[in-house]
């Protein structure tokens, strides 16, 4: 692998993951129910990685968001499938595990030095311009993270950057006179936009039915966790001023100001008071479960009776995570911290997915439906009318012009350009990335005497985008790829 990368390492480029830096402040959104026919709760593996449910779930929030902000609010979960957002989401988490089975193979660590580093440097978590732990935990918790699945994807997030790193792109002059022929190519051309949003669909139960039939694997109930739980409410307790004294002396750097100086012990009290207190919480917490594995819970406690699932959660997405790392061989979970308190849990039944009936299934039926026979028509459409089309006549064009072509955006007028200058077609049309459709005829061409002036990024954008397709599908030979997860 490492011959064929030093080979290669000229045209690598790589940005394929979704990061979770960037999803901080950025909301949460939901996708609904799929089917994961994994015991564990994951919903791929790839080489020795597995991808979880809730990694899925923050990658497809995520995603959700970055489309979201290019299209100004403009964007909804019609437009999601549209897009194959759960589709993309996957493909990020897959294509980040094959980088980090490379990473692992030539023992390539992050360290908590590192990932502290990165940590103080992000403005998000800075007031005044310092490291702020309080507001660290303000930030994570109102996008519903905890610090160790925070700093857990941003480690990993940081070992991408420096196993691909190894090996950096270099731009050529004659590789920007190259791309530089592609930019002065003008193009006057006729075109005409298909919309899905004017494709009508005749609904009815019975072609629901018959779709139903052929998709039925596709719409499967979640994997239910029962479980019996006792909670350790906060303690609160009075403690002598030695024992603050103490716990102050041995852990003073965790009471600073906001310049960074370590505070007196006068001005930390409440801070050691508040930590003794978690600690008591902590330690009780630990004789509970002990308890309540050897089944000598005290008089008067009475365990809880709940039924967990992806979307029925009222925990936290780490609840769920250690359940499903867990069997009914194995089945008590250490005491997890929820809000103030601390719960500890005993899984007792595992209730597998199983094949929606059709009217269950018809929610979430419905639009994919309707989608799939919207694509159909308008490649229909697209085909019957290509060789009769009327549209619009532009001036001379470029690659860059995605402000002249109206009625599209300015996203799609770029997909729709990008694929254009590298059509060998007089008369076609092109699908989109949104599924619509562009009709277009070739009216005149030329050649323009301008220069760009930012060839340098967009050689480095063509050179990742063709390097992207090998170096995955080498790692893909290298790494088996299981997907666990059905309709995706």
């Amino acid at each position: 692998m490492i011959t064929w990368m030093q080979r290669h390492k000229k045209w690598l480029i790589i940005t394929i993951w979704i990061s979770t830096i960037a999803f901080i402040g950025a909301g949460f959104v939901g996708w609904g129910q799929y089917s994961y026919g994994n015991k564990s709760g994951a919903v791929a593996k790839v080489g020795d990685i597995k991808i979880s449910q809730s990694q899925l779930q923050k990658a497809y929030s995520r995603l959700y968001s970055q489309y979201s902000r290019a299209l100004q609010g403009n964007f909804d979960e019609e437009k999601a499938k549209q897009y194959g957002l759960q589709k993309q989401a996957l493909q990020s988490l897959l294509q980040q595990a094959l980088i980090l089975n490379l990473a692992s193979s030539y023992d390539l660590v992050t360290t908590d030095a590192e990932v502290i580093k990165a940590l103080e440097a992000q403005k998000v978590f800075q007031k005044d311009g310092i490291f702020s732990k309080e507001l660290y935990k303000q930030v994570l918790a109102q996008n519903r993270l905890t610090p160790t699945e925070y700093e857990a994807e941003l480690k990993k997030e940081l070992l991408i950057e420096k196993t691909l790193k190894l090996l950096p792109i270099e731009v050529s002059k004659n590789e920007e006179n190259i791309l530089a022929s592609i930019f002065k190519i003008a193009d006057k051309i006729n075109y005409k936009l298909l919309t899905l949003n004017d494709i009508k669909v005749d609904v009815t139960d019975e072609k629901l039915k018959t779709f139903w039939q052929k998709h039925k694997n596709d719409f499967m109930s979640e994997v239910l966790y029962r479980v019996s739980f006792v909670k350790q409410a906060p303690i609160t307790k009075e403690y002598d001023a030695k024992k603050i004294a103490t716990h102050y002396q041995e852990n003073k750097m965790h009471y600073k100001s906001k310049d960074g100086k370590i505070l007196p012990l006068d001005q930390a009290k409440e801070k050691v008071i508040a930590e003794l207190n978690q600690k008591a919480t902590k330690d009780q917490a630990l004789r509970l479960y002990i308890a309540f594995k050897k089944e000598r819970l005290k008089a008067g406690i009475t365990p809880a009776e709940a039924t967990i699932s992806q979307s029925n959660n009222p925990y936290t997405p780490e609840v769920l995570e250690k359940i499903t790392k867990h069997s009914l061989a194995n089945p008590f979970i250490k005491p997890i911290k929820v809000g103030k308190s601390y719960y500890i849990f005993k899984l007792t039944k595992i209730i597998p997915s199983q094949v929606k009936s059709f009217d269950a299934a018809k929610k979430e039926l419905l639009p994919l439906y309707i989608a799939e026979m919207k694509k159909e028509k308008i490649m229909q459409i697209a085909k019957n009318s290509l060789n009769n089309f009327k549209g619009k006549d532009t001036d001379f064009i470029t690659v860059e012009a995605n402000d002249k072509l109206a009625p599209l955006t300015k996203m799609e007028a770029t997909d729709f350009l990008q694929k254009l200058f590298v059509s060998d077609k007089k008369r076609a049309f092109i699908t989109l990335n949104d599924g619509n459709i562009v009709l277009y005829n070739i009216l005149e061409q030329k050649m323009l005497s301008t220069t760009n002036t930012k060839l340098n990024g967009e050689v480095r954008k063509l050179k990742s985008a063709m390097f992207n397709q090998g170096f995955i599908k080498k790692l893909q030979q290298m790494y088996k790829t299981e997907i666990f997860i059905k309709g995706l």
